[in-house]
């Protein structure tokens, strides 16, 4: 008895044998070559930026001028392990998370806007 999906579908035979493939890594080299690309078009800017930010928040000191991921300006009063105290206004400090700066603004900024 004959199934419908046989007399839709033939089935392929081979007719030969298949020609041998030219090498084990060449079959590979679109795949290794992928991953290249991804490794320095990614995740290596992405470790420069990390290590960037590392060495900046490392280096905070009392006096910078910083700008926080929230957008908030403020002058480093006091630096702790991970939290640093940030002068918004005349008598107003926020404590904030050192990694919730963004950057370090040259001097005068704050005055400035």
């Amino acid at each position: 008895m004959m199934s419908m999906s046989n007399l839709l579908i033939s089935n392929a035979y081979a007719e030969g044998a298949a020609p041998a493939s030219g090498g084990g890594i060449l079959d590979f080299l679109p795949l290794i070559a992928l991953v290249l690309v991804f490794y320095f078009m990614v995740l290596r800017p992405q470790q420069k930026r990390a290590k960037e930010l590392n060495a900046m928040l490392a280096a905070l000191q009392k006096g910078d001028e910083v700008a926080t991921a929230g957008g908030v300006l403020g002058r480093v009063v006091k630096v702790g392990e991970s939290y640093v105290s940030v002068e918004v206004a005349e008598g107003v400090e926020l404590n904030v998370q050192k990694a919730a700066i963004q950057t370090v603004l040259p001097k005068g900024t704050i005055k400035a806007i």
